[in-house]
């Protein structure tokens, strides 16, 4: 049974750094696509951003709105995948989820993509 729990979130001032992590069990993740998405209140689910790992290459991909200011990397020892975040605005505020993605081998921006998802952690960025 794949679970993937998310960790991380907080209530942080703009301008703060956090870092989200997504530990994974149930099978082994290091060659498919994860992703982190984000949900705010009355909105729909929006891709943040994803990376896939074959052999020594490693793709990711970022929405625009987070180009630059986060990272998305993963400890394939841990089965984990991490979402470091930099300059937080308050319009990050969200509760952020992990997904993994089995068919893909690439970075995928679609929800629809993903197989498997976590039960998601709060962001809150207060101005």
């Amino acid at each position: 049974q794949v679970q993937l729990v998310e960790s991380g979130g907080g209530l942080v001032q703009a301008g703060d750094s956090l870092r989200l992590s997504c530990a994974g069990s149930g099978r082994t993740f290091s060659t498919y696509t994860m992703g982190w998405f984000r949900q705010a209140p009355g909105k729909a689910r929006e891709f943040v951003a994803a990376i896939t790992s074959s052999g020594s290459t490693t793709m990711t991909r970022y929405a625009d709105s987070v180009k630059g200011r986060f990272t998305i990397s993963r400890d394939n020892a841990k089965n984990t995948v991490y979402l470091q975040m930099y300059t937080l605005k308050p319009e990050d505020t969200a509760v952020y989820y992990c997904g993994l993605d089995l068919s893909s081998f690439a970075p995928q921006a679609d929800p629809r993509r993903y197989d498997y998802w976590g039960q998601g952690t709060q962001v809150t960025v207060s101005s």
